[in-house]
């Protein structure tokens, strides 16, 4: 468990994070969010806490916990997420066919998944320091029909992808394929996947397409406050299987979130600005 020390931004030439005057998540910041009690923040930062007690003793532990950066290098983080007169974060455009994609130099990170696996829920969460940034979130599956790109400064873009399966629109495989294939400053790609459900045929099928692409990705997993422990725990352990037997451009690690409760929204922000090259981290190990 980390330990909370002095908060960095009650110490002296520390640039803190200010946000929008509009309605701002409570959660949203962790710098409000480690007034908490200590359990509670443990829960928010690195949600696979909750879990490991759960996991017999011949689990190993390690796929889980490859990146833990600590509390201060998740508040720095944090102040990307901030919008500013000179780093200013917003909605720049949406394009159905690569042609169409913006010429950016900036890295850049994009989220694929089913539809309806919380991909916007997920984005916006990312967002939330920053609520003007409209990000659209429907409760009809299949909503985003086009890629959606939001720019962070002049630090990384991310991109939200359409979703496919259930709705999703019929040239998907025409509108992302091209993208991850060609995109030349992409950073990461983000396979979200439904923690409640687990892996479904239509994730596996996206997965081998990533695993054709051969380039490197990550897989969130998304809506894990919406089962049990125990059912997340057999959809976390089988969707590691898949990923030690049957990939070699995933990370090994999956990140944990939970957009109604921001379980792992810091940790996720973390790791974005780390793999576009945003931040230099001070420490990525387990303390």
């Amino acid at each position: 468990m980390f330990g909370l020390r002095l908060c960095p931004w009650l110490q002296p030439g520390i640039r803190v994070c200010t946000v929008s005057q509009q309605s701002v998540h409570k959660l949203a910041s962790l710098q409000k969010a480690t007034t908490l009690p200590p359990k509670k923040v443990q829960s928010l930062l690195y949600p696979f806490s909750d879990l490991e007690g759960y996991l017999d003793r011949s689990v190993d532990r390690t796929p889980f916990q490859l990146f833990h950066p600590s509390l201060e290098d998740m508040l720095e983080a944090e102040k990307l997420y901030c919008s500013t007169p000179t780093h200013k974060i917003d909605y720049y455009v949406s394009a159905e066919r690569m042609d169409h994609a913006p010429a950016l130099k900036q890295p850049e990170v994009c989220f694929i998944g089913r539809s309806n696996v919380g991909k916007s829920s997920l984005i916006k969460g990312l967002f939330s320091l920053t609520p003007e940034v409209e990000v659209r979130v429907s409760k009809t599956p299949g909503h985003t029909k086009k890629m959606n790109f939001f720019r962070v400064g002049k630090a990384f873009t991310i991109v939200d992808m359409p979703g496919y399966g259930h709705k999703a629109p019929q040239d998907f495989v025409d509108m992302v394929e091209p993208y991850l294939y060609t995109r030349k400053n992409l950073a990461r790609t983000f396979l979200l996947v439904d923690g409640s459900v687990g892996l479904q045929r239509a994730d596996m099928i996206a997965l081998e397409m990533c695993e054709e692409i051969r380039r490197p990705y990550v897989i969130v997993v998304t809506k894990i406050d919406k089962c049990g422990q125990g059912a997340l725990l057999t959809n976390l352990l089988n969707l590691q299987d898949v990923v030690k037997r049957q990939t070699t451009s995933c990370f090994p690690q999956p990140i944990l979130v939970s957009s109604l409760h921001f379980w792992g929204i810091y940790l996720l922000r973390c790791f974005i600005a780390h793999v576009t090259g945003s931040i230099k981290l001070t420490d990525t190990s387990q303390s």
